[in-house]
Order: C-alpha cells, then sequence, then structure tokens
C-alpha cells in the first residue's frame, strides 16, 4: 500500500516497518518442526519459497513457563489427545543448539530468522544470537513485568493482541513504555481460535488499534484461507503473521490451523498485488487510461469547413467522440462570438490556438 512515509516507522533487518512500505510477511513455522531438525529447515526452504520477508520459531524452556499439572487448551486437545501441556511442550521445544544452524540456513535463503522467547532465559540467548526483533505471543500480553524485561534488550518489540481488550493493550504498552520510553513496538491484531471464525476477525481492529496507539499495527491470522490477508492489506497492516506447515495432516497443536506451501506463497503473492492495487489514495488519471480518454471523452468538434475570422455561433460545434484532444463541452460558451485565427476543417477537433480572443 503506498501512503506516505510515517514517522512511527523503523527498520529489522533493514525492513522498513510502517505505513508508506511494503508489509512485512511472517511465515510462522511455530512448533511445526514437531521436534525434528530437518522438518524445521524444510520449514525455512518453504517461507523463503514463499517470498515471506521472515520466517519464526518459538523457543522456551518449558519448566519455566508452565506447571506440571497445566491442561492444554480444547485445540491443542484435537490434535495431541490427553498428554498434559507441560509433556506437549517438553516435546515440541525447539533446542538452542538447533538455533544457529536454522538462522544460517534463513539467511542464506534471504529470509529473516525470529522467534517467540516465552521466557526470559530465552530471550536473552535470542538477543545474543543476534535475532533483530522479538516476537511477543498473545499469551504473555498481561505478564507486565515479562514485557518490561523484554522492552529493555534494544529490540523492536513486535506484540501480538489476542484475549485482549483496548484497556489490556494500553496496559502493555504502558509498561514497556515504562520500561524504555523509545522502544519501538508494532502491535498485531489476533483472535486466539485455532482456526479463528471469520465472523469474529473484526479486522477494523487493525485500523482502530493504528489510530489508538499511533503505531504500526498488523494482523496474526489464525482464519483458514487467504481472504483476511488480503483485507489486511487493504487495512494498511505492517506486519502479517500465519502458521506454516508442510501439511496439515501432520501431528502438532498447530498443524491443522496452519497454511501449506502453495496457498501460503498465493497468500503472499496476494499481499503484493493488493499493495500494487491499493495505490496512492489520490484520484487522477491512470497512465493505463491515456489511450481511453482520446477514444471515448468528448471534445469540442467542428460541423463544417470554416474560415479565417469567422465568428463562432453555436452551430459551429458540436460535443462528439473524435480522433485526439482539444476543447471540453464546457468550453463551448467561452468561444461562442470569438474569431476564428485560421481556417478549419468539418470534424476536424477545436483548439484553444484556433480562436482570437478578448482581451
Amino acid at each position: 500500500m503506498v501512503m506516505p512515509a510515517s514517522a512511527d516507522a523503523f527498520e529489522i533487518a533493514g525492513r522498513r516497518i510502517g505505513a508508506g512500505v511494503p508489509c512485512f510477511v511472517i511465515a510462522e513455522a511455530g512448533v511445526n518442526h514437531n521436534g525434528n531438525l530437518d522438518l524445521a529447515h524444510r520449514l525455512v526452504d518453504v517461507a523463503a519459497d514463499s517470498g515471506s520477508d521472515a520466517v519464526k520459531f518459538q523457543t522456551w524452556i518449558t519448566e519455566d513457563i508452565c506447571a506440571r499439572n497445566a491442561v492444554q487448551a480444547e485445540y491443542q486437545k484435537r490434535s495431541c489427545g490427553e498428554e498434559s501441556q507441560f509433556d506437549m511442550l517438553k516435546r515440541l521445544e525447539l533446542p538452542f543448539s538447533w538455533h544457529a544452524e536454522l538462522k544460517a540456513h534463513a539467511e542464506e535463503r534471504g529470509v529473516v530468522f525470529l522467534s517467540t522467547p516465552d521466557d526470559l532465559v530465552s530471550a536473552r540467548f535470542l538477543c545474543d544470537l543476534g535475532v533483530p526483533a522479538i516476537k511477543i505471543g498473545s499469551a504473555e500480553l498481561t505478564n507486565l513485568p515479562h514485557l518490561a524485561s523484554l522492552a529493555v534488550m534494544n529490540r523492536p518489540l513486535i506484540l501480538s493482541t489476542g484475549m485482549a481488550d483496548t484497556e489490556q493493550i494500553a496496559d502493555a504498552l504502558g509498561a514497556i513504555r515504562s520500561a524504555r520510553p523509545s522502544c519501538q513496538v508494532v502491535i498485531l491484531h489476533c483472535v486466539s481460535a485455532y482456526p479463528a471464525p471469520e465472523e469474529e476477525m473484526n479486522l477494523r481492529c487493525i485500523a482502530t488499534l493504528r489510530a489508538r496507539f499511533g503505531i504500526p499495527t498488523g494482523l496474526s491470522d489464525h482464519t483458514v484461507g487467504s481472504l483476511a490477508a488480503t483485507l489486511g492489506a487493504a487495512l494498511g497492516m505492517s506486519i502479517y503473521e500465519k502458521h506454516l506447515t508442510l501439511d496439515r495432516r501432520m501431528p502438532g497443536p498447530d498443524q491443522s490451523a496452519s497454511t501449506e506451501p502453495a496457498e501460503f506463497a498465493s497468500i503472499v503473492t496476494n499481499i503484493r498485488k493488493a499493495e500494487r492495487m491499493l495505490g496512492t489514495g489520490i484520484k487522477s488519471l491512470a497512465v493505463a487510461e491515456a489511450g481511453t480518454v482520446a477514444a471515448v471523452q468528448r471534445v469540442l468538434v467542428y460541423t463544417r469547413d470554416l474560415e479565417r475570422e469567422h465568428v463562432m455561433a453555436s452551430g459551429d460545434l458540436k460535443p462528439l467522440r473524435s480522433n485526439g484532444t482539444g476543447l471540453g463541452p464546457s468550453e463551448m460558451p467561452r468561444v461562442i462570438g470569438t474569431r476564428l485565427k485560421r481556417d478549419v476543417s468539418a470534424w476536424s477537433v477545436a483548439s484553444d490556438q484556433d480562436f482570437v480572443h478578448a482581451g
């Protein structure tokens, strides 16, 4: 979407984030690696092949984020059975030892490597690794001490806002700004359901949150299909994030609500098309219309041969489609009563240079 650049824009790994620049697309590999390093590498390749700007995983130490008796969310139970949330998370941890290899692979493929840290040890590890931004999942939005600790790590923050209302978002941003007033933040509208019902997406929140908080906003999309992405582009989202999988039939809590490679690539293509189609918002003659103007817009045409010094009367001109550009129909009153400077022929287009005007 081509709009005037905004003062709140900033960069993530050399990519400008904010109004006036293309949307930053994140392929959310998340936990869809299923604890398999080769599968994680394949997700990096698919993200790069899709045209995404970044590929993102999730990094945590299970013991630091989850009690051993915590139950799974309903959508997790549908995919993972009745194991505890602790056991599921432990099985899906992305080992610290894999990160440098995956980051190098992503950079070799031209995509930014990101991961969501759910605990401070993981966040510090990612910063030491050199990730250019910190993604914060919706579950941590109300964890204000955690947000404050992330704010001082000198990275832009990408904050998802699922399960939150406007006041909770304001509280989260307040905690971040109190810890580091200059912290750069993007907020992502999100509905934390997997998949998210279309009728509950409330995509106008993208614009509402941008107006309310005066910072770049985007969309973390858990819907099925591509429509939300296209609508988000129309609403001026600065970042778009969606789960990526190799196959929705694979086991795992997020696989069935994720997007397969061909559809993900189509989504990125549609976002870019939407941005081009949205344009500047300034109404003017399109380049593609130039040939049509001459063929279909009416101009003043002489109805008969006339000689130099002839005084123009209303019957001498008629507004018609013709071959060429000249005076429009609204100019008729201005030229009636003027004298011709030259001889003119019937059906030729009248030009302002044909007439001797008073004064």
